[in-house]
């Protein structure tokens, strides 16, 4: 069970420290990162976010929005099925100016618009582009799908992949590309652990067996509503692409 309250970092290192009782899951320490450094290539940096139905991806959206929107050039796009309904929750709570969203409704499986046929997505980045000038960041929000997800590489440069523990301490288990191939792995809404049974050890061992030295961030954005680890990890990925900020 983890601890209520945010992390305390280390003095020396920056790094979260884990409090009594918590657990020891991975933390995506910038300085340690299996992946390569991304090619500073004169365009956003563009980060993919998907999960299943429910797992929270728009609220991570929405809290990546409050922590990055004041340092970094932020724009957002959201893919639904029929619906703009991620797009507008994110306008309804304030978190970016409306130039700043665009939503992609795919009239199809979630999958196929961010795998087989990202044109509209591309189109979409495009637009914010051209209409907003330079941007730092651009986060692409999947529609919900299940945990064979994945967003194609000519789409994103980065993979966020959103899991919830209401849906049982075994969809780490269960594996799939998004939870054993993403970039990052959010196993979100901590705090409902003990009411629905969910032990976030046996998450984290399984987190773990299945991604080897691929990070995990263990959060609840009922506690942290700036989602600090995640905000943190898209930090050193744009520090390392020597892209400027601030």
């Amino acid at each position: 069970m983890i601890t209520e309250g945010r992390h305390q970092e280390h003095a020396s290192t920056g790094v979260p420290e884990h409090g009594p009782g918590e657990v020891p899951h991975t933390h995506p320490d910038p300085s340690v990162d299996p992946h390569p450094p991304l090619r500073a290539c004169g365009r956003a940096l563009r980060v993919g976010i998907g999960g299943p139905v429910g797992s929270g991806k728009t609220a991570l959206v929405a809290a990546l929005c409050r922590s990055l929107a004041g340092e970094l050039r932020l724009a957002v796009v959201t893919n639904d099925i029929y619906t703009t309904e991620d797009a507008d929750f994110l306008l309804r709570n304030g978190v970016l100016p409306a130039d700043r969203v665009r939503a992609v409704e795919t009239g199809c499986c979630p999958h196929t618009a961010i795998r087989d046929d990202i044109s509209a997505n591309l189109d979409a980045i495009e637009e914010l582009e051209t209409s907003l000038g330079p941007l730092d960041l651009v986060l692409v929000e999947s529609g919900g799908d299940n945990l064979t997800a994945t967003f194609s590489r000519g789409l994103v440069d980065l993979q966020v992949f959103v899991v919830d523990v209401a849906g049982g301490d075994k969809v780490p288990r269960k594996g799939g590309p998004g939870v054993t191939s993403a970039d990052l792995l959010v196993v979100n809404k901590t705090d409902l652990a003990p009411m629905v049974g969910a032990d976030l050890g046996v998450m984290d061992r399984d987190a773990r067996a299945r991604r080897g030295d691929l990070p995990t961030v263990f959060q609840s954005l009922a506690e942290d509503d700036g989602a600090t680890e995640v905000a943190a990890w898209i930090r050193g990925h744009l520090r390392r692409a020597d892209r400027h900020f601030g």
